[in-house]
């Protein structure tokens, strides 16, 4: 059995810290959390001294196969499958040590990110749990088809869900609209059309899987919401207009009665470029826009977007942590969103995303305390998954 100690706790739920809590684990799992006390006499005890414990922390939007480099698309395309891989498990072992005991893998090549699922079920230090998409379903020449997961058409569009499905996927992801990344597409525009997502969702439900949809703009997000996604990866409402954001209240209330989440990705590294003036303008915009998500009630969950832009490093989700903070969130609400609300959105709050009996025994320990100064965040001291500690 171990004993885990510290300053004070965070369950991942409750605004009520723990004071001085004794953690046990047996097995993988928690097992009792007492504040106070003594550990069993024949415990292994790890005490953090001065730190703060939060259930490790729940990453739902990740690219495991992208490098965060200044060519992302061309050194993916470059690399073969092993040498591909190999870069997955060194951005898999940065987010371990960042804190993120579980990453939601929303696009590889080639189902890479399910063999490496199971080299990090094996090992706890390998890397976080994994649940994983596969290539994301898109067009032809649309964002992301170099993954691979090109499909047209509502019959196409059925096919592709089931390979999926037959694979052994943890989630479907759609490309609703193009991206940044991608040449020649367009991340304002759908790239499916009203048929095809209402086919890929009841696909998806057919054979008991979640289905999350890439969506910036807000055409896109009034499309995937309407068809019945259970999430959309952004959601910013985005507009092609100069600075142009938009929250279409109706879209958003839908969202509410609907329980569609959204997986946010704010938050990237410190003292890069400025970005440019036409988004900086959508700054005001998308606080605003926020704001009424939050009041409406929309679920919102943290994801970091990460190896997709070199200000998007494998190991950054701090940083969207504390986005949301910077955004308007309370610390309270940021760190629900990377742990307790990011494991309901993943299907595994059962088990991760809270510190409580029965639960993964996933830890992370900060110096110092995130709910007065959120930069705690950044100073990670441990890090335990399935209770071995891996960092």
């Amino acid at each position: 059995m171990l004993a885990v100690r510290a300053r004070s706790l965070f369950d991942g739920v409750c605004p009520d810290r723990v004071d001085r809590p004794l953690i046990l684990i047996d097995g993988g799992r928690i097992v009792a959390v007492r504040s106070g006390g003594e550990p069993p006499a024949h415990a292994t005890v790890a005490d953090l001294g001065d730190a703060t414990l939060l259930p490790g922390f729940v990453d739902t939007h990740v690219h495991l196969a992208f490098d965060a480099s200044d060519d992302v698309v061309g050194r993916l395309r470059r690399a073969d499958d092993e040498e591909l891989l190999e870069r997955m498990r060194t951005a898999g072992r940065a987010a371990l040590a960042a804190g993120v005991t579980t990453v939601r893998d929303l696009g590889d090549r080639g189902y890479l990110a399910l063999r490496l699922r199971e080299e990090t079920e094996k090992d706890p230090a390998a890397g976080p749990r994994i649940l994983a998409a596969g290539p994301p379903i898109t067009t032809q020449g649309g964002h992301c088809w170099f993954l691979g997961g090109v499909a047209e058409g509502v019959e196409g569009v059925r096919a592709a869900v089931r390979e999926r499905a037959a694979r052994g996927v943890d989630v479907v992801k759609v490309m609703v609209t193009g991206g940044d990344l991608t040449a020649g597409s367009d991340p304002y525009r759908p790239q499916y059309g009203a048929a095809e997502l209402r086919a890929a969702v009841r696909e998806a439900h057919r054979h008991e899987l979640p289905i999350t949809a890439h969506a910036h703009a807000a055409t896109g997000i009034a499309d995937a919401v309407a068809a019945g996604f259970d999430s959309v990866e952004h959601c910013f409402f985005l507009t092609d207009a100069d600075g142009g954001v938009d929250y279409d209240r109706r879209v958003v209330d839908e969202m509410v009665r609907a329980g569609v989440v959204a997986s946010l990705t704010l938050g990237a590294l410190p003292g890069g470029p400025p970005p440019p003036p036409h988004i900086a303008r959508r700054r005001a915009g998308l606080v605003a826009g926020l704001a009424t998500m939050r009041q409406a009630g929309v679920t919102m969950a943290c994801g970091s977007d990460a190896g997709v832009f070199p200000a998007k490093p494998h190991g950054g989700f701090p940083y969207s942590v504390t986005a949301m903070v910077e955004m308007g969130f309370t610390p309270l609400e940021a760190l629900r969103a990377a742990t307790s609300t990011a494991a309901r959105l993943c299907g595994v709050a059962g088990h991760k995303g809270c510190i409580a009996p029965g639960y993964d025994a996933d830890l992370v320990a900060l110096a110092g305390d995130p709910f007065t100064d959120v930069e705690a965040v950044h100073a990670v001291t441990a890090v335990f998954r399935a209770g071995e500690r891996v960092g």
